[in-house]
Parts: C-alpha cells; sequence; structure tokens
C-alpha cells in the first residue's frame, strides 16, 4: 500500500509538473493576463507607465518562481520574493499606495492562476482521482506561496514606507527652518508646494511640549495637534515639525484670521487630560506671519520654561509677556538690574511676591485704587496698604522712574524667582 502512494505521488507529480510545463511556455501571456486582471480590478495599482511597467515584471517574476516550483517540486518555504517584486513593493509604499492594495493584488494574482490551471487540467487526459489529487496539490503550493511572499512583500514595504517618510519629513523640516531664517526672498507658491502648506493663508504658530516627559512622544503630540486643529475648524491639515523627542512646533492654517485662537485653544486644552505645554504665537498672515507667529510662540515658551510651569499655557498675546521676553534675553543681567529698580522689593518671599503684584496691577490700571481693588478682588484699603509698603520696600518713591518699575515688575511677574537676586 505504501507503494502505491508513492506511485500515485509520482503520478500526480508528474501531471502537476506537466501543467506548470504547459503554462510556461506561455509565460509571457500568463503573466500579462494576471497583470491586466490586476489593473482592471485595483485602482490604486493603475500608476505612471514605468510603475506600472514594474507591475508586468513583479506579475511575470513571481508566475515564473511558482511554475518553477511546480515543475521541479520545490518546497516554497525556502523561496525569497523575486527581486522585481521587492522592486515593486518599494515603488508603491514611495508613491503611498497603501498596502491593502499590494495585498489584494497577490489574493486576486491567485485566483487568476488558479482559474489558468484549471482550464490546462480540462485540457490534458487525466484520470478524475489524480485529477482531484493534482488540484488539491497546485492549490496548496499556490497558497503556500502566496502566503509565503506575501508576507515578504509587507515587511519590505512596510520598512521601504518608513524610511521614505523619514527621509521625507526630514527635508521637509530642512526646508521649513531654511523657511524661517532665510533673508533671501521666497516664491510662496514653490514654498508651499515643498512643504504641502498653504503659505499664503493665515497662521498660529505653536510649540508644543511635555516638560518631564522621558520618552519619545511624537505620536502623542501628533495626536493632540491633529485634533486642535480639527476642533478649531482649520481649511487645511495643521504642519507639525518635530524637533525634539518631546517637542514640536506647529501652524494652524486658516483663510482669513481667527478671531481669539489662544482662548479657543486654551479651552480645548482644559477639556483634555494630560495636555501638553503650549506656547502661542499671534495671528498673521503670509510667510512674514509664518514666522512672527514662530518666533514669538518660541519666546513664549522660554519664559514658560523658565518660569517652570507644570502643565503651562501661555500666549504672546498675554499681556506683557512679549514684552517680557525680551528683556529676559540674559536672566543674569536682568537679574541684576530688577534688584537695582526695586531694591528690597526684589527679595524672594512669598510677602514681597504679594506686594510686588498689587503694585503691578496698581500702575497697570492707571494707579487706580478703585481698578485695582476689582482686578485682585481686594478691599480698597487692603490695595492701598500694599502699594504704600511696596514703595516703602522699595526704598525711594516711583515717581522719576515709572516705566522702569513698571517693566521690572511685569518680568518679575513672568519669569518669577528666575529674576529675583535670591533666586537660582
Amino acid at each position: 500500500m505504501t507503494i502505491a502512494r508513492h506511485d500515485d505521488d509520482v503520478t500526480v507529480g508528474r501531471y502537476v509538473a506537466a501543467i506548470a510545463t504547459r503554462l510556461n511556455a506561455r509565460v509571457t501571456e500568463v503573466s500579462a493576463a494576471i497583470r491586466l486582471a490586476l489593473e482592471e480590478d485595483i485602482a490604486d495599482l493603475r500608476g505612471d507607465p514605468r510603475t506600472a511597467d514594474l507591475l508586468g515584471a513583479s506579475v511575470e517574476a513571481n508566475v515564473d518562481t511558482l511554475l518553477h516550483a511546480l515543475r521541479h517540486d520545490i518546497p516554497v518555504d525556502g523561496i525569497q520574493a523575486p527581486s522585481a517584486a521587492v522592486e515593486y513593493a518599494r515603488r508603491l509604499a514611495q508613491q503611498g499606495v497603501p498596502s491593502n492594495a499590494l495585498v489584494r493584488a497577490y489574493r486576486l494574482g491567485q485566483r487568476r492562476m488558479t482559474e489558468m490551471v484549471f482550464a490546462e487540467l480540462h485540457e490534458m487526459a487525466i484520470p478524475a482521482q489524480d485529477r482531484v489529487t493534482a488540484i488539491e496539490r497546485i492549490s496548496a503550493i499556490l497558497f503556500d506561496y502566496i502566503d509565503r511572499i506575501t508576507e515578504q512583500i509587507v515587511v519590505i514595504y512596510d520598512d521601504e514606507r518608513e524610511r521614505w517618510v523619514e527621509n521625507r519629513n526630514s527635508l521637509r523640516t530642512l526646508r521649513i527652518r531654511e523657511l524661517l531664517t532665510t533673508r533671501k526672498p521666497v516664491d510662496a507658491d514653490a514654498a508651499s508646494t515643498a512643504i504641502r502648506y498653504p503659505l499664503r493663508w493665515h497662521h498660529v504658530a505653536l510649540v508644543l511640549w511635555y516638560p518631564a516627559a522621558e520618552d519619545d512622544e511624537i505620536p502623542r503630540l501628533q495626536q493632540f495637534v491633529r485634533e486642535l486643529a480639527q476642533a478649531l475648524g482649520t481649511e487645511a491639515p495643521a504642519l507639525f515639525v518635530a524637533t525634539e523627542p518631546a517637542c514640536c512646533w506647529a501652524w494652524l492654517p486658516y483663510r482669513t484670521d481667527p478671531a481669539d485662537p489662544a482662548r479657543r485653544i486654551r479651552a480645548f486644552a482644559a477639556a483634555r487630560s494630560g495636555s501638553p505645554g503650549i506656547a502661542i504665537g499671534p495671528a498673521g498672515p503670509g510667510i512674514d506671519g509664518f514666522r512672527t507667529s514662530h518666533r514669538h510662540a518660541e519666546r513664549a515658551q522660554g519664559v514658560a520654561l523658565v518660569r517652570g510651569l507644570p502643565e503651562p499655557i501661555v500666549a504672546a498675546s498675554d499681556a506683557g509677556l512679549s514684552t517680557a521676553a525680551l528683556l529676559g534675553g540674559d536672566l543674569a543681567e536682568t537679574r541684576d538690574w530688577v534688584r537695582e529698580v526695586l531694591g528690597n522689593l526684589a527679595s524672594d518671599t512669598e510677602n514681597d511676591e504679594r506686594l510686588r503684584e498689587t503694585l503691578r496691577v496698581f500702575l497697570r490700571t492707571g494707579s487706580s485704587f478703585k481698578a485695582a481693588a476689582g482686578e485682585l478682588d481686594l478691599h480698597f484699603n487692603s490695595v492701598k496698604y500694599r502699594v504704600g509698603r511696596a514703595i516703602a520696600r522699595r526704598g525711594r518713591p516711583i515717581t522719576e522712574d515709572r516705566l522702569d518699575v513698571e517693566l521690572a515688575l511685569l518680568v518679575c511677574h513672568w519669569y518669577g524667582r528666575a529674576v529675583l537676586p535670591d533666586g537660582p
């Protein structure tokens, strides 16, 4: 009985080899028929002429490899994807064709190949039992081949797609950095095409970061920016640039000047847990607005980082922040200047902090005790007392250098201990 089964296997093997030989004799015709079926059924594969030719080469290479395995009874578990098939997968990855289109192509190719095998079987005089066994064997080999090659091709596709996207993003980032720093005239339309972002529109620049992050937070930041843009109703996707593992730049595009974007960004972030730190630039049009908004957002972030707030959300439009950012360019010099202007009022104590804030609001509201009391939610007499104590702590009146005093208080308000003589 064992010998009989062996003889049957040999006989069926000969039929399988004969079918493969008949198909191999017209391998070009078979491959062309499969390619045509794929292009008709899968719209994503109807690419440019060069890619279409590569599809033909991939199909023919796969058909030739498969028929070779059938003719010579070669186990498919040792077969590697043909070079033409590998190159075609890489080309689709570079063009952004979905990987499921590539996988579907192999499945449809398997079906079309099976149909042609059956057609050959009908043309050959094969006993019924051997015919069934031959069909089973060829179907199993076809399935195993497609399964193995598809697995290899998907890995190649994913690797190439990741590499290509990384390279493209690196080039895009380089162009964005050049756009921010160049002094040469820039063609807005050409630059928009290069970075895939509408530079002629209005822009709100953001710097986002996770202050205490130790891991790569870029995917999390990307998701946050994407959802923020959707919530704020931008008319094109936000521009995203990763700068560090836990920090990024972003721009929100609008066709017209957006109304109070900082307020809406704050509301969005407040409604979510785990929001990043956000520095918000002012809205501005065109390339100049793109640059200016980003520059202000970076300065605002600088203030927030020096202050050390755990989850800061700051905007360049916040009262006095942009001025404080300019004054805080050299913190050592700023600290000495603050001490010269404020005297003992610059001490790093809770009491002096309350006195500084009261005096700041008092001066900002036009030296009105009533207005300051309303803003600080204090009694009129409390404000008057604190203002008097602040001037006494300073050690001299504020009549002759009021502007210096206001600016020094503004710097203290935004930078905190970093600009106080006893600070870090």
